[in-house]
């Protein structure tokens, strides 16, 4: 079977809409992709303070920015269409949204943008709402994109995505598949580590700049100990996974600590990186002690806007060089779109009413199909 599918999303960094048009063919059980076009439509000014501010909307104007969200993304995929001539090409759309609320300890996650809006301006079926089904079943809801690690990046059994937050995910592969070859079927650990482009773009800003581009900012500051100490001794960073984060962990708690008096951003910056590369060891430790392993040998794929922060690559390849894990970060495309790719190959799983996400990466009683679809054309 052949299925092409446009893929939306949209991560806290704010820093646009990653659109994947994605052709997935599945022969014999095994999964195969080709991305056919992509873009990252940017965000006008007026969105991206809507977008930033949504957490602190009323009811009512939560529940109209939810509506116009969802037609700017329906509106946003009519103009991807057109401009690479896809009419009547596309069979399906998958939306992430935008998270806007994520609670899982009270059972609630919210991400904006309205599927039936979508539909509505898109004329095509609809795959939204990915995250609900797995929070009502007690999970996290969170992180959601390891099913497509499993069946479409076998070769890697570490997955980290630097996004506004950093995730990382594990597959340990089986000792040896039903073919004998060591498939990625073996238990998958994946969790929240902690903020990441989110808090490091909110200090670039202060000198004017959207991101520190290339980490160059970071590369010429001094780390802060006693600040580097306060945020690794946050309470988040001690509870054992399946966890996750909600974008306010970073805007409220972490970068008012980045943002007191006294701190070079230059400094500020520094620091941050050398957190992320501490917390990002620590939390494969963490997962090594779980599942009873030491220095078995993987290939971690890193992936999101932070792969191109060539310092804190070169900072995380230090810091895992001596846990025998060989870092590789991909070509352009798969580190932008990743995760716009695995939200259509979602999108399909739901169409093909599959499991989509997985109770041992979030926590939830059972594994589960996620997704609400909307249907854009009459019968």
């Amino acid at each position: 079977m052949v299925y092409r599918v446009i893929g939306l999303m949209s991560g806290s960094s704010l820093d646009g809409l990653d659109i994947a048009f994605v052709q997935f063919q599945n022969t014999g059980g095994k999964w195969s992709y080709k991305i056919l076009q992509s873009d990252c439509m940017a965000y006008p000014s007026h969105w991206v303070e809507r977008l930033r501010w949504v957490a602190q909307s009323d009811a009512r104007q939560y529940q109209l920015l939810h509506t116009d969200y969802g037609h700017y993304l329906g509106v946003q995929v009519n103009q991807f269409i057109n401009k690479y001539q896809l009419e009547y090409q596309v069979q399906l759309i998958a939306s992430h949204g935008h998270t806007s609320f994520h609670m899982p300890e009270l059972h609630m996650t919210a991400q904006l943008g309205d599927g039936a809006a979508i539909a509505a301006e898109t004329g095509l079926p609809v795959v939204s709402d990915f995250r609900l089904l797995d929070i009502a079943l007690g999970g996290q809801g969170a992180p959601i994109v390891p099913i497509g690690e499993k069946l479409l990046w076998s070769d890697y059994n570490y997955f980290l995505n630097l996004g506004g937050i950093a995730n990382i995910s594990f597959h340990r592969k089986s000792v040896g598949g039903n073919d004998g070859t060591g498939q990625n079927d073996g238990p998958i650990v994946a969790f929240d580590i902690c903020p990441a482009n989110r808090v490091m773009n909110l200090l670039a800003s202060r000198v004017g700049k959207e991101y520190d581009e290339s980490g160059k900012l970071a590369s010429t500051g001094s780390v802060d100990e006693a600040l580097l100490h306060k945020l690794n001794h946050l309470e988040y960073y001690e509870l054992y996974f399946p966890k996750s984060l909600a974008n306010e962990f970073g805007t409220e708690v972490v970068f008012p600590m980045m943002n007191g008096a006294g701190f070079k951003i230059e400094d500020a910056l520094r620091t941050y990186v050398e957190h992320i590369s501490i917390q990002v060891r620590k939390a494969i430790e963490k997962v090594r002690e779980k599942i009873g392993m030491d220095s078995e040998p993987g290939k971690m794929l890193v992936t999101g806007g932070g792969a191109y922060n060539i310092f804190l690559v070169e900072r995380l390849r230090n810091s895992l060089h001596d846990l025998n894990i060989e870092l590789l970060v991909p070509g352009d495309e798969l580190i932008q779109y990743k995760e716009a790719l695995v939200m259509a190959l979602m999108g399909v799983l739901r169409w093909r009413e599959e499991n989509n996400v997985l109770s041992s990466v979030t926590g939830a009683r059972r594994d589960s199909i996620g997704g609400a679809v909307w249907m854009g054309l009459e019968a």
